[in-house]
């Protein structure tokens, strides 16, 4: 009896551990976006958030690893989603999915991309933000040839990249100024599976 209730404490204890980090992130992204990477410190995350500046330091020793850690969370849905795709036969089905799933993945990512973006000058020199344009364009080569298939002729290399960037352009532009988020998204995958050569019957449910 006493291990179980030393195990549910534990379990509890890591939950509000994820909990604690996940808002510590959260509060980040939302204060280098409203008032510059640069201008925000950790201590005012850290009162911002009601929390010691040492219990900050216990998750994140800096800015760069809570933006690292952004970066880092966002490379792995992709990495996901590319082995997923490669453990599925290559159909119309399969191609919808994947789009599926990478608008997913793009939705939830685009306050960071629009963090990173507004905050050029000073994230620059991060080496996460370096490593960044090299690593998502190993994953849009991956996800590229599991829409269009390994080898595939130019044209419909390009077809398929155009795919992947309608979604990431479409994203960044509309999310902020748009008002039914259900509208946008349909029209964003309608745009993105007809570049994916995917039919209106192999297309997912909405």
């Amino acid at each position: 009896m006493d291990e179980n209730i030393g195990g549910q404490e534990h379990d509890a204890s890591r939950e509000s551990g994820r909990d604690t980090r996940s808002r510590l992130r959260q509060l980040a992204l939302e204060l280098f976006a409203e008032q510059g990477y640069e201008k925000t410190s950790l201590r005012e995350i850290a009162e911002r958030l009601g929390v010691t500046k040492a219990a900050l330091y216990y998750y994140f020793k800096s800015k760069e690893d809570i933006v690292r850690s952004l970066v880092e969370d966002y490379v792995a849905e992709l990495d996901e989603l590319i082995d997923w795709g490669k453990q599925q036969p290559r159909t119309a089905q399969t191609r919808a999915e994947i789009v599926t799933r990478y608008l997913d993945i793009v939705e939830n990512g685009t306050a960071v991309f629009r963090m990173l973006h507004q905050n050029q000058a000073s994230v620059a020199s991060l080496a996460s933000v370096k490593e960044r344009g090299e690593l998502f364009k190993e994953r849009l080569d991956a996800i590229v040839d599991l829409l269009a298939g390994p080898g595939a002729p130019l044209r419909d290399q390009v077809r398929a990249a155009s795919c992947l960037m309608s979604v990431s352009f479409g994203c960044m532009h509309y999310l902020p100024r748009s008002e039914d988020h259900a509208e946008l998204r349909a029209a964003l995958l309608d745009v993105a599976l007809e570049l994916a050569d995917v039919k209106p019957e192999h297309q997912p449910a909405r």
